[in-house]
C-alpha cells in the first residue's frame, strides 16, 4: 500500500520526466528549418550563377552590326564617347532619319556636345535632340518612350555598349510599346572564347551589370511607379543654347 509521501513524491516527479522528454524535439525541429533554409541559399546561389554565365556568355559574343537596316529613328544613350560615334555615323549614313541624345548631363551646351562628336554641325542642328532629364537607364526608356510616340516612329535603333543591351532593351521594352527595336550594341573589348574570365576588370562589369538585369527582372514585378512631374518630353533639336 502507498502512502502519502510516496503518492506526494511520485507525483511531484511526473511533470519533470515528462518535460524531459519533450525538450529534444525543439532542436530536431530547428536543424530540419536551417537544411531548408540552407537548401534554399544554396539554389538561390546557383541560379543567380548560372544566369551570369548566360548572361557573360550572351554579352562576350554580341557583335557591332556591319550593316544595320534603315531604322525610323536612332537612340543612344549615353555612357562613352564610342557610343556617340557610332550613333552619329549611323545618323551620317541615313540608317535613320532623327538621332535621341539621351542622357546627357544638364551643363552640356549643344554646341559643346556636337564638338565632342565631331559630326557635320548642319546634320546636327537638324537632326539632333536632346534627353538632358534621364539619370539612369529608366529614366533613358521613361524620356524615349516620350520621344518616340511624339514622332510616331514604328522603329528604332538602339545603341550603348554591349554589356548594356540586355538591360537597356529590357527597360526600353516595357515603355515603347509597338515600336521595334533594333540593338546596335557597341564593343569596346572583345571578350569571346570565355576571355572575360582572365580579365579582372571585365569580369567586374559584366558582374555589376548582370546584378542591375537581375533588379530589373524583379522590378517588373511590380508596377512602374509613377513620377509626381509625370514624364519630360526630350528637348526638341530647335532649341538653341
Amino acid at each position: 500500500m502507498m502512502d502519502a509521501r510516496d503518492s506526494i513524491g511520485t507525483a511531484g516527479r511526473m511533470p519533470a520526466v515528462l518535460a524531459r522528454g519533450a525538450v529534444p524535439a525543439r532542436p530536431g525541429r530547428l536543424r530540419f528549418a536551417l537544411r531548408i533554409c540552407s537548401f534554399f541559399v544554396l539554389a538561390l546561389l546557383a541560379l543567380f550563377a548560372g544566369g551570369f554565365g548566360w548572361f557573360a556568355d550572351k554579352v562576350s559574343n554580341m557583335t557591332t552590326p556591319a550593316n544595320p537596316a534603315k531604322a525610323d529613328a536612332i537612340i543612344v544613350l549615353t555612357g562613352g564617347q564610342s557610343r556617340l560615334d557610332a550613333a552619329m555615323d549611323l545618323l551620317a549614313s541615313g540608317k535613320g532619319e532623327r538621332l535621341l541624345i539621351s542622357g546627357v548631363h544638364p551643363s552640356a551646351s549643344r554646341r559643346q556636345l556636337q564638338v565632342a562628336m565631331g559630326g557635320d554641325k548642319q546634320l546636327f542642328s537638324c537632326c539632333v535632340d536632346i534627353d538632358r532629364a534621364a539619370l539612369d537607364t529608366i529614366g533613358n526608356a521613361e524620356e524615349s518612350a516620350k520621344w518616340v510616340e511624339s514622332h510616331a516612329y514604328g522603329s528604332i535603333i538602339l545603341v550603348t555598349n554591349n554589356y548594356h543591351m540586355p538591360r537597356s532593351l529590357l527597360e526600353m521594352g516595357r515603355l515603347l510599346h509597338g515600336a521595334r527595336l533594333e540593338p546596335y550594341p557597341v564593343v569596346n573589348t572583345n571578350l569571346g572564347n570565355g576571355s572575360w574570365l582572365t580579365k579582372p576588370e571585365a569580369l567586374r562589369v559584366l558582374l555589376t551589370e548582370y546584378s542591375k538585369y537581375v533588379l530589373a527582372l524583379a522590378r517588373g514585378i511590380v508596377p512602374l511607379r509613377p513620377s509626381a512631374e509625370g514624364l519630360t518630353i526630350a528637348e526638341a533639336s530647335a532649341v538653341k543654347n
